[in-house]
């Protein structure tokens, strides 16, 4: 049984006979102590505070009979880990065509030719700063956060990663970014939205001791895995 906050997502499982439902992970409409094992790949580095993120890691071992285990994947800090760069950093020069994230956890933001070179001049003025000691983040000095430039490493803990709407129409009433698709000549030319999405990517050791913290659960695994921290949990 499957679940996602898009009712989009949902749809397409239902068209290929899976079962899968609409909900939050903050509150999963599903008995306590009813699952063997659950999954969260690319879900909890959506969260904005550390509190929601916890609650999201507990929500996930209340689902959990006694004995059950949980996997969970999220973004990494460290897309360069041990001198080994991830498929993120790898496929800058991609394909096109693809546009999702990858079944693995890894996020594919935009997999076509990247027209972000405001938002990383934006993204650089505002890592000015002194450095994070925890993993070499840089803090923001201004209530904005930085806009990501796609497969490039992380120079922050919390920012924004455009991801581009292929093909997509803009409404006039619709007050989105835009940016203009390269192509042979004017007529193959497009408007595509641009949509930043939020994400906080976690340093080495962040993920294991949000789980650790938790009482309900113990540690079997903490691995690196492509640019994700993956955790495998028990449940006591």
């Amino acid at each position: 049984v499957g679940c996602d906050r898009s009712k989009n997502l949902v749809d397409i499982c239902g068209e290929k006979h899976f079962q899968a439902f609409v909900c939050d992970a903050l509150s999963v409409p599903v008995r306590s102590g009813s699952c063997d094992a659950c999954i969260s790949i690319a879900v909890i580095h959506h969260f904005s505070t550390a509190e929601r993120r916890l609650a999201t890691i507990r929500e996930l071992a209340r689902l959990l009979r006694p004995g059950g285990t949980a996997l969970i994947y999220v973004w990494a800090m460290e897309q360069e880990y041990k001198n080994q760069k991830s498929k993120y950093l790898k496929e800058k020069n991609g394909s096109k065509n693809k546009e999702k994230e990858m079944n693995t956890g890894t996020a594919q933001s935009d997999q076509g030719p990247d027209n972000s070179s405001q938002d990383s001049a934006w993204s650089d003025q505002l890592h000015n700063g002194l450095k994070d000691e925890s993993c070499g983040a840089k803090p923001v000095a201004d209530f904005r956060l930085p806009v990501h430039t796609n497969r490039t490493s992380f120079h922050s803990q919390d920012l924004l990663v455009p991801w581009h709407l292929k093909g997509g129409t803009k409404k006039k009433e619709e007050s989105i970014d835009t940016v203009l698709a390269p192509g042979g000549s004017k007529e193959s030319q497009e408007i595509s939205p641009v949509f930043h999405r939020y994400y906080h990517v976690f340093c080495e050791g962040e993920l294991e001791a949000a789980c650790r913290s938790l009482d309900c659960v113990r540690v079997q695994k903490s691995y690196y895995d492509q640019g994700n921290w993956c955790v495998i949990l028990e449940k006591l």
